[in-house]
């Protein structure tokens, strides 16, 4: 994926194919590659896959927050010429995604979203770890997923990295009281957008019943399910994340 990463004034960004443009938001802990899979499959389908660096640990502490990241979203979104984007996002992606759509739905054509923070106040992690812990960092990593093995050294390695800088604590734990004050319950039965939710059956991080009710309150939502799959389903299960989002993406005409 580095072979496409672009840099262009205060935007970093992972931008492949061409045709109608699918932007990408990732999670708290996660990087661009967690989408990889997505970005190889779609480009390849007659979209446009472009993944912004989010910047999380970059802006002061005021501009730390799921609002702040939204209207981010938006600059970007601008900034690239692009009048309306299918916008698909994990954990708290899948957050930003939606307060996105929430304050400028006239640049969202569709939204798609897996394993979202904005109902359920523990998707941050109900502790934060202790620093310097790696053996407690591994295990915090693997249970994103069903299969362990998926939490590679490289993988624990990036979140550890997060957690053993202070700066980086200070605003993950900002951003986790900001996804708390920013719950959607009340907004989503507003907003009419075309929704595709694809969620993990054993998800332990945003439950099942997350997306159910993400599913009830939303009034164009259609929710698809991943058997032995956890957190991230673009990363655990690709192949059948991206067949369940193309057909998804054909039968609504996006």
């Amino acid at each position: 994926m580095e072979k496409k990463f672009i840099k262009e004034g205060k935007y970093s960004y992972y931008e492949v194919g061409e045709g109608t443009p699918i932007v990408v938001l990732h999670g708290l802990m996660g990087g661009l590659s967690n989408f990889g899979a997505v970005a190889d499959y779609f480009s390849t389908k007659g979209y446009k896959v472009i993944i912004p660096e989010l910047p999380l640990y970059t802006q002061n502490l005021l501009k730390t927050s799921v609002k702040s990241f939204s209207k981010y979203v938006k600059d970007f979104i601008t900034f690239k010429g692009l009048e309306r984007v299918i916008l698909l996002g994990n954990s708290l992606g899948g957050h930003i995604a939606l307060y996105h759509t929430k304050m400028y739905p006239e640049k969202v054509a569709g939204l798609i979203i897996t394993g979202s923070s904005g109902l359920y106040e523990s998707a941050m992690g109900d502790s934060y770890p202790k620093r310097g812990d790696y053996e407690y960092i591994r295990k915090k990593t693997e249970v994103v997923f069903y299969d362990p093995e998926i939490a590679t050294k490289e993988l624990v390695d990036e979140v550890f990295a997060i957690v053993s800088d202070r700066i980086k604590v200070i605003k993950t734990l900002t951003i986790a009281k900001s996804a708390i004050r920013h719950n959607m319950a009340k907004d989503l039965p507003k907003m009419h957008v075309k929704t595709c939710l694809v969620w993990g059956k054993n998800d332990l991080v945003t439950p099942p019943e997350v997306a159910e009710e993400f599913n009830k309150l939303m009034p164009n939502a259609s929710l698809y399910w991943i058997d032995k799959c956890g957190h991230a389903a673009m990363m655990e299960r690709p192949d059948e994340f991206n067949a369940i989002v193309e057909n998804w993406l054909k039968e609504n005409h996006l």
